[in-house]
């Protein structure tokens, strides 16, 4: 009787991504933002209030955030309004401005006494480590939007540098002004972090004359 050759069977692997939400990840609303910033404020957390709203305002990305010095911020023992910073991706320089709420709660973790000696605005209290690493960065933000119930798995670093940027465009329809204030080259890259719309995108790049 001739052998038959079966086929070989492959065990089965969970997918990767079961259960998960994948793709880009939601930027917060703003009611959500003041939930959290509301939460760090009566929790006493200065560490994460500032980090928290310096990420809002200065649209960094996560490598950049935590890399951010003293004295990027802080000049004199004030807060500067305006920040300008070398992008770790582009080699390129960003602006981005710190709103007076961001600015108080910044001074008041500097003051701190956790903060003496630090070169680092976000020091991270490992021994070995001279500021929090973008993986601690991360797990930071889960447990902020998990606290005001939100599902952590549609979220990640990347709302917070997405949040203040959609809002603008959402107010203003201005691509342009996302795109410098993001640091991104291309206008066609901006388009695709807010998922704008290509007939949206079209019509309002016809309005811009740069």
């Amino acid at each position: 009787m001739p052998r038959v050759q079966l086929p070989a069977v492959t065990p089965k692997r969970k997918a990767w991504n079961k259960g998960r939400i994948i793709g880009q990840k939601r930027p917060l609303l703003p009611k959500q933002v003041w939930a959290i910033r509301a939460r760090l404020e009566l929790a006493g957390y200065l560490r994460d209030l500032a980090l928290f709203n310096v990420a809002i305002d200065s649209k960094l990305r996560g490598c950049d955030l935590v890399t951010l010095a003293v004295t990027d911020l802080v000049k004199d023992d004030r807060v500067r309004e305006r920040v300008s910073v070398i992008q770790s991706k582009t080699k390129k320089p960003v602006q981005f401005e710190l709103t007076e709420n961001t600015r108080d709660s910044v001074i008041a973790w500097a003051r701190s006494p956790e903060m003496i000696g630090c070169r680092f605005m976000f020091p991270s209290r490992f021994h070995d480590r001279p500021h929090i690493s973008t993986r601690q960065y991360g797990r930071l933000v889960r447990d902020w939007v998990t606290a005001i119930g939100l599902e952590p798995s549609g979220y990640g670093t990347h709302s917070m540098r997405r949040t203040k940027a959609t809002e603008i465009y959402r107010k203003t329809g201005n691509l342009r002004a996302v795109q410098l204030l993001l640091g991104h080259t291309k206008v066609d890259s901006t388009v695709r972090y807010l998922g704008v719309e290509l007939e949206d995108a079209l019509s309002i790049a016809e309005r811009i004359d740069i």
